[in-house]
This record gives C-alpha cells, structure tokens and sequence, in this order.
C-alpha cells in the first residue's frame, strides 16, 4: 500500500467512500498475495464491546468453546505494528483503509486458517461496509476457487455491552489492579509489568471514553446488525451468565449459517430447545387424556408395568438400564404402548421399544407340504433410568 507523507489537508480529505476503501484495500492484496493465495480464516469471530466489558476476560472461554487455538487478532496491537508506525511516522493516517487493510493482511497468515477472534473491529460504519464487502469477497471466491476448497464463510459476532456507571467503574478497577501488580514487580524484581492505560486512573477520562464508544464504535456496531444478525449481550451480568448467553448467541448464529433455501426445507423441523422447553407441559396433557378418555386401558398399562415390569426394574436398580421381553396381546394397541412410554417418562425412567416379528411354524400342508406359519410378535422394552449411587461410586 502505498504510505505517502500526508499533509493536513490530505489528512481533511481522508476518503469516507466505503466501495472505494475496499477496493483500493482487495487490489493492494491481491497485487502482494496473488488473488489465488486470498485464502482467510473458516471462521471469524469479531469481538466488540465497551470499555471495561471484558472482552479479555471472555476470550478463552470463547476460544475453547469455539475450539480455537489461535491466539486473538487485537486491533490495538495492529495500530503499533511496525507497518502502522510506518504509516504515521511518514505523517500518514492510520484510518479505515488503514485499518482494514492491516486487518485482511493478517488474516491471511496460516496460523488462522482454522478460526480466529479479531478484537476490535468494525469501529466506525465505513468499517462495518468493507466488513460487509469483504463476507460478499469471501463468498464470491469460494463459488470461482471450487476446486481449491476455499472455506465458505462464517462470521461470529459477539458484542459485549455495559452501561457508563459500569464501564468506569471497571476501567478503574483494572488501573487500580494494575498499578498494584506493577508495584509488586517493581520491589521484586519478578513478574511483568502491565500497561496502563490513562483512562484507568481518571475517572473523567474514563467517561470520555465511554462517551466516544456509545457516539461512534456503539452506533457502527448497531448498523452491522443489519448485516449480520446477532444481539448485544450484557456484560454487566455476572461472568457465568454472561459465558451462558454467548454460548446461546452461538447456536443461535449458527442456525443462520445455512443457505435460505437449505434453511426452508428444514426449518419444519422443530428446535431441539424449543421442543424441550414444553415436553413436560405436553406429557401431562397427553396423560390426563389417557386418565379421563382410556380410563380403563390406561389402568391395564399400569397394572402391567407394575406386575411385569417393575421387579425386573428393581432387580437391575444398580445398572441403571434393563430389557424387558414381552408378547402380551396388550401392545398390539399402539396406543397401549404410548401409555407405557409416557407413564414411564412421568416417573423419570426414559423407554423404548422394538418390535419384533417372527415367524413360528404351525402346521404343514399335506398336499403342497408347504410350511404353514403364524407371526408371533416380541416387544422388546429398553428401560433407562440413573444408576444407583453404589454403581456411580465404582466408575
């Protein structure tokens, strides 16, 4: 790229245009890598949030959970890279060109190919546009390079949000953290310094940078939710349940990932979550209808899990699973067996059953001497339930 000395006016005249950014950034890659060698991460997941939201406390619960063993992309660290010191030293402005071609330029080392986290961008809407061109890039190679295995896109987006009383009181805390650390190191001798940021010790300066997110990264990371879906995910919560929400945030995100139309043929499908959350709802239901519709049935189904089943049951209570054989005339009646099914499901068992049909020979045809048979059936009961405590304490 090129880093010309830039005056004031250059400076004043930085270009907003998004369309163009990004095509000056894509030509600039494709003329130092070679457009075959533009392979990026399968998996991207771009981090944002407000000062003192804890993005750093989240990411390793974010890499194991995601399985991600590179180590995160910091835009701040990016902005005091060699290249970016270039750029200012020669009067330069590291803006959003800058920036989103420093960022393109490192996802394309190898170490990320499996996945990584980019923490710290977009921060302005320009951004979030060449963010947007450059998922439609990806997409677009991935459909010319085929037979090259480029991975298809999937981007994350997990955005950490506190409100301004929060924000300053953590970004003062981490000061006050660091400042005893780096006291300690000083007397010792031993351990590493922590950098402070200046904001971390003034609490006005705290709310200034706060105010700076709200008015500019806040307002640019709402508008890529018109891109992207996701929801912001309030960090002010405590840590457990802040890492329960990103890991809803991800299933959530992945069941965007399929293309529409693959989407429309399964979307029929109810959520596994979702049907979870009313089985115990429905099972009721479905029992008080057998109690007042198939009164006499459902006693019948009861009575035969209590005579046939049970001391089988109680016999293996230390295995925590058995199978029960049967033949009775009872489960010919399908709905004899959804009886058995959801009475055993009430009381915490989980059941299952396999029909077997067999063929036992009963007469032969004294004229064709063909083999008469008659169809026995064998329902085949696998019942599960916990272990009992002596079984748990021997594993």
């Amino acid at each position: 790229m090129n880093n010309k000395p830039a005056d004031k006016k250059h400076v004043d005249l930085e270009i907003k245009d998004a369309s163009l950014i990004f095509s000056r950034v894509w030509d600039s890659l494709e003329e130092e890598f070679g457009r075959e060698r533009l392979c990026f991460p399968g998996e991207i997941i771009w981090l944002g949030g407000a000062p003192g939201a804890g993005k750093g406390t989240n990411t390793p619960f974010i890499l194991e959970a995601r399985g991600i063993t590179a180590q995160p992309v910091v835009i701040s660290d990016l902005l005091n890279s060699p290249r970016a010191q270039q750029i200012k030293g020669a009067g330069g402005l590291v803006g959003d060109e800058e920036v989103t071609f420093l960022i393109l330029n490192k996802l394309l080392d190898s170490e990320y190919e499996k996945g990584v986290i980019v923490d710290g961008f977009p921060r302005t809407k320009v951004q979030v546009e060449c963010l947007k061109m450059f998922y439609d890039k990806m997409t677009e190679f991935r459909e010319e390079f085929r037979d090259r295995d480029f991975p298809r896109p999937l981007f994350r987006a997990v955005l950490l949000f506190v409100d301004e009383a929060v924000s300053v009181e953590r970004q003062l805390y981490r000061g006050q953290e660091a400042q005893e650390n780096n006291h300690k190191v000083a007397v010792s001798g031993v351990g590493q310094a922590e950098e402070i940021r200046a904001t971390d010790l003034d609490p006005e300066s705290a709310r200034k940078r706060y105010q700076v997110f709200k008015e500019t990264t806040f307002d640019a990371l709402r508008s890529l939710r018109d891109i992207f879906h996701f929801r912001f995910i309030d960090a002010g919560q405590p840590l457990e349940e802040v890492q329960e929400e990103i890991g809803e945030e991800f299933s959530y995100q992945s069941s965007l990932e399929l293309s529409h139309e693959t989407f429309d043929q399964v979307r029929a499908i109810t959520p596994a979550k979702q049907m979870v959350l009313y089985a115990r709802q429905e099972l009721v239901k479905r029992l008080e209808v057998y109690n007042e519709d198939y009164s006499e049935l459902f006693q019948r189904v009861i009575a035969k899990i209590n005579s046939k089943f049970m001391p089988i049951i109680t016999r293996y209570a230390i295995t925590g699973q058995t199978i029960v054989n049967s033949e009775d005339a009872l489960f010919r009646d399908p709905l004899a067996l959804a009886i058995l099914i959801d009475v055993f499901s009430e009381r915490g068992y989980r059941a299952l059953v396999d029909v077997n049909r067999i063929d036992v020979p009963k007469r032969l045809d004294p004229e064709t001497h063909e083999i008469i048979c008659e169809q026995k059936r064998v329902y085949r009961f696998q019942v599960m339930f916990a272990a009992s405590a002596i079984r748990r304490g021997q594993e």
